[in-house]
């Protein structure tokens, strides 16, 4: 198994929301873990948080698994039944199908890391809590939409 040097993966600070919910991540950064390994079936992201910063909007997948490992620092796990600190060695999941609207946020003063691992499925469409917007994935890219199908 290759080892893989980590200082040397590209860091990705962008998002591919739509530029009105854009700033909800504002200081995550993100290393596709996954992608170096050249792995296709199910991804994984070294994720860091700063203070403030979210690790997406609340969200929940139709098609896809999600798991998170927090490695330092202490997470709040906004679900739609509530919050829930994640400190370092904890970790939740996310059982694709399930309608529970689910994000990290750094609410501390230090940043956070965590590993994000989830199925790589080629289509799925996922549902956000809290927004106008439902986000439609296939083979040829990511497509948001408000909630009555009108293309952001």
């Amino acid at each position: 198994m290759p080892k893989i040097d980590v200082s040397k993966c590209p860091v990705r600070t962008s998002t591919i929301y739509p530029a009105e919910f854009a700033k909800v991540t504002h200081g995550r950064e993100k290393i596709a873990l996954g992608n170096a390994a050249g792995l296709t079936q199910f991804g994984v992201n070294l994720t860091r948080l700063k203070p403030g910063a979210a690790s997406s909007l609340r969200h929940w997948h139709e098609g896809e698994d999600e798991f998170v490992y927090v490695l330092e620092g202490e997470a709040t796990l906004c679900e739609d039944g509530g919050e829930t600190i994640l400190r370092a060695g904890e970790c939740a999941g996310f059982k694709a199908g399930v309608a529970n609207g689910h994000c990290l946020v750094n609410k501390s003063q230090a940043d956070v890391a965590y590993l994000e691992i989830g199925t790589r499925a080629s289509v799925d469409r996922f549902h956000y809590s809290e927004v106008d917007m439902t986000g439609d994935k296939s083979e040829t890219g990511v497509r948001f939409t408000r909630k009555n199908g009108e293309a952001y």
